[in-house]
């Protein structure tokens, strides 16, 4: 927040004295005004590269005096000629490096000084002739404003007390104690001295919807700061009502957030932020939202549009799923609502089957009721991705598990319509694996005595049909799902993969990890579970 002083200057100039400024700046910080005609702006020297003129100790006779400090110059070392032509040394780099970064300052020094130009070129109170000047019998500036940045840039202008009391209530309060002389304001260690003099130029302006117009957002931000901090509050509503009816970038948007926030600001706030913050019986009507929303999806009639706005809201949802930790505004999606939505898909799935295997080899609704059972069973993959990022895969284990008419139906259709019902066996398998879904093994062989001999047979489609098979995904999440049961159980399945492997090749999935590590533990290291459960290990290759 930049400090704001004020100074009484008399009509004849007073000589500064340089030894008592520090103290006086001080001074001037803690009090607000000092009637001390020494601070008045310094006299800032000439340069040749700068468009500014020296501020004159005396009152002008303009309306408008600016002062701008000239940005430093800096002197660059004479090359050594007795140095020979070599790789530059440490020194001689950060020299460069330290010339560079003051170039670039000086450049920025001069861009903002022309910015600055521009708008005190186009500010009303430029000079006495000025219409609204005139109109309002303003006549020449009775308030010298002098804005200062930390890094000593300033600019002065001399403004109209009345208008600056009628607009800003902090300056109403400022110049109250004051008569009809001069008076100095200086405002110290601004942030932006660009945007400060706007901020003033806007308290002359009488359609401030306009002036805003075409600004861009940051810039509308800043010029909202400066007038909370002086309580310009025509300025201030201004800027509201230019962020309500603009657009926001993403970028912008958490900015506009931001400041909203830290500025406190209760007055037409509801309106700025309706567009990101969402009233409590929006929040709690999420649920029924997500169920039209994903069953909109599961019915699209078009196939392209279905798998665009599938692919766009399970990224939604695990951008979601990722940040509600930190905003504490997780969507709220019940189990139920998911589940009802597995069993739409189950039933429109067990109904497609049921058909296909009653009607003859090549009749041409057959090929129909085909593409049917494909797309179901890619509706059931997306919902089961959706259970299992959302650690809700439970359940549906079992409910896959149990769906032994479903099985029994597979096993009549052809390999190639039918290996996308497989995948949801293979997604399962993958997330039992990694430890996303956590069941009782009674269900997980359960689930592989249901479907294995039926992803056993379909592997080979799958690899081939489809490139989102990650075949060596597929073989992992399936041998550590085997090897999370009994050790007999464990035997019975692999012996019987063993033996479809050595006829299938390719076309089986390869297990010999899982084979290798049950070898081991039926034959290399046998535990022995003794009494009190001590467990005791005997190994045979002795």
């Amino acid at each position: 927040m930049p400090s704001h002083a004020a100074t009484t200057t008399a009509a004849t100039n007073t000589p500064t004295k340089p030894s008592k400024k520090n103290h006086l700046v001080s001074a001037m910080i803690k009090q607000g005004f000092i009637s001390d005609p020494l601070l008045s702006p310094a006299p800032s020297p000439p340069s040749s590269h700068h468009l500014s003129r020296p501020h004159s100790a005396t009152r002008p006779t303009t309306a408008t005096a600016i002062s701008l400090s000239p940005p430093p110059s800096f002197a660059t070392a004479a090359p050594n000629p007795t140095r020979s032509i070599s790789s530059p040394t440490l020194f001689e780099m950060m020299s460069d490096e330290q010339a560079r970064d003051s170039r670039h300052s000086t450049e920025a020094g001069l861009k903002l000084q022309d910015r600055v130009f521009k708008v005190l070129a186009e500010a009303p109170f430029k000079n006495s002739g000025n219409d609204r000047t005139n109109d309002n019998n303003l006549g020449c500036g009775d308030v010298r404003l002098t804005v200062s940045a930390r890094d000593g840039f300033r600019v002065s202008m001399e403004v109209h007390r009345r208008v600056l009391a009628d607009r800003s209530r902090f300056f109403a309060e400022k110049l109250r104690r004051n008569g009809a002389h001069m008076v100095t304001v200086e405002i110290l260690e601004c942030d932006d001295v660009e945007v400060y003099v706007e901020a003033v130029v806007l308290m002359y302006c009488e359609d401030l919807k306009k002036k805003l117009m075409g600004e861009e957002v940051s810039k509308v931000l800043e010029l909202l700061k400066v007038c909370s901090a002086i309580s310009f509050d025509d300025g201030i509503l201004a800027c509201l009502d230019y962020l309500e009816a603009v657009p926001w970038s993403e970028d912008e948007e958490e900015k506009v957030v931001l400041l909203l926030g830290d500025l406190q600001l209760h007055r037409s706030l509801p309106n700025v932020l309706q567009r990101v913050v969402a009233e409590p019986s929006t929040s709690s009507r999420a649920d029924d939202i997500f169920l039209k929303l994903l069953s909109g999806v599961l019915q699209a009639k078009d196939d392209k549009a279905r798998r665009e706005m599938k692919t766009l809201i399970s990224r939604l949802l695990k951008e979601e799923s990722s940040d509600h930790r930190s905003f504490n505004n997780s969507l709220d999606i019940s189990r139920d609502t998911l589940y009802h939505l597995c069993h739409r898909c189950l039933s429109s799935l067990i109904l497609c089957l049921s058909e296909a295997t009653c009607v003859e080899e090549g009749r041409q609704d057959r090929g129909f009721l085909m593409s049917e059972i494909a797309r179901e069973a890619d509706n059931m993959q997306w919902v089961v991705d959706i259970l299992v990022d959302r650690k809700l895969g439970d359940e549906f284990v079992k409910l896959w598990a149990e769906q032994k008419e479903l099985a029994v139906l597979h096993s009549k259709i052809p390999t190639m319509y039918r290996h996308e019902i497989s995948r949801i066996t293979a997604q399962l398998c993958v997330a039992i694996g990694r430890g996303h879904i956590l069941v009782p093994k009674d269900t997980r062989y359960s689930l592989l005595s249901t479907w294995l001999e039926a992803l056993y047979e379909d592997f080979g489609w799958m690899r081939r049909a489809s490139r989102s098979v990650d075949k060596k995904l597929v073989e992992d999440g399936l041998s550590q799902t085997i090897l999370t049961l009994p050790l007999p159980q464990q035997e019975a399945i692999l012996l019987n993969w063993f033996d479809r492997f050595l006829n299938k090749g390719d076309d089986c999935p390869n297990l010999q990890r899982a084979f290798e590590v049950w070898w081991r533990r039926s034959f290399i290291k046998q535990y022995v579970v003794e009494s009190q459960l001590q467990l005791t290990v005997y190994d045979n290759s002795n």
